[in-house]
């Protein structure tokens, strides 16, 4: 049994369950731009490798989501999309001004990164800012750790099918223990919040895409491990003992943000 990452889980659960529940808005976005901050810091050392990415442009972006509700509700849809190409814009604008110092592939490892962490985090604080938010945001942690956690405990004892080279202690079990976790997790948090919170979440939905998402923050975790095995790193730091990096901790919520954000629109 891995004490230190259990220590780290039940020392770090406490902070994130006052932050989103005692916390406005404006301080959830606040705690998200630090967090994006420092995931995007441990992005650009592993990159660091293979490439010299724009950093400054990577940091700044991070700020954002501290701004992101900051932003009038019907300009936010326009800001958010232009924000893309503004980015883009400015890396190649980079380029230009040093005279091709800076290389298209450390803008294409800057724009990645930025995309991966600070837009995918961005859904993170959308799902916070919409209506039943507090209840809603549980929905994606529960999504993408309550899959962790089985996915570890199962496979790390019964585990014995290897799913995949990009992650080789990861086996078939572990993963569909994960989904059966995450399901079980899901339906018991809907049958609270609709036995003590006065909501109406259908059962049927919820178990949909709690498979949905499970599998998707599976699949980011996955992306993170691929990224990791390309620059020949184990962890993307030392941050949190026992569970590597801030980016591994969160790899698989903001891989899954965006989606479940689109889903809780339907609710």
């Amino acid at each position: 049994m891995d004490i230190k990452r259990i220590t780290s889980g039940l020392l770090g659960f406490p902070l994130v369950l006052i932050i989103l529940l005692i916390g406005n808005k404006y301080i959830v976005d606040i705690a998200l731009a630090i967090i994006a901050l420092l995931a995007m810091n441990e992005y650009f050392n592993a990159v660091q490798k293979v490439s010299n990415p724009v950093r400054w442009v990577g940091y700044l972006s991070c700020f954002s989501i501290a701004l992101i509700h900051l932003v009038p509700a019907e300009a936010l849809t326009m800001v958010v999309t232009l924000s893309v190409p503004t980015i883009l814009l400015i890396l190649f604008a980079q380029v230009i001004a040093t005279e091709m110092r800076t290389t298209f592939k450390d803008i294409a490892y800057t724009f990645l990164g930025i995309f991966y962490v600070v837009f995918f985090m961005i859904f993170v604080a959308l799902i916070d800012g919409m209506q039943n938010g507090k209840i809603l945001i549980w929905y994606a942690i529960i999504a993408a750790w309550g899959t962790d956690i089985f996915a570890y405990f199962i496979g790390k004892h019964f585990g014995k099918h290897k799913f995949s080279k990009v992650s080789p202690k990861k086996s078939i079990e572990g993963c569909i223990a994960g989904t059966v976790g995450a399901i079980l997790l899901m339906l018991l948090y809907t049958y609270v919040a609709n036995t003590f919170w006065g909501m109406n979440y259908s059962y049927g939905f919820i178990a949909m895409i709690s498979v949905i998402l499970s599998l998707i923050g599976q699949i980011g975790d996955f992306a993170a491990s691929s990224i990791k095995r390309y620059v020949d790193i184990k962890d993307f730091s030392n941050l949190i003992p026992g569970h590597g990096g801030m980016l591994d901790r969160i790899d698989s919520l903001i891989f899954l943000a965006p989606f479940a954000y689109a889903f809780f629109t339907l609710l």
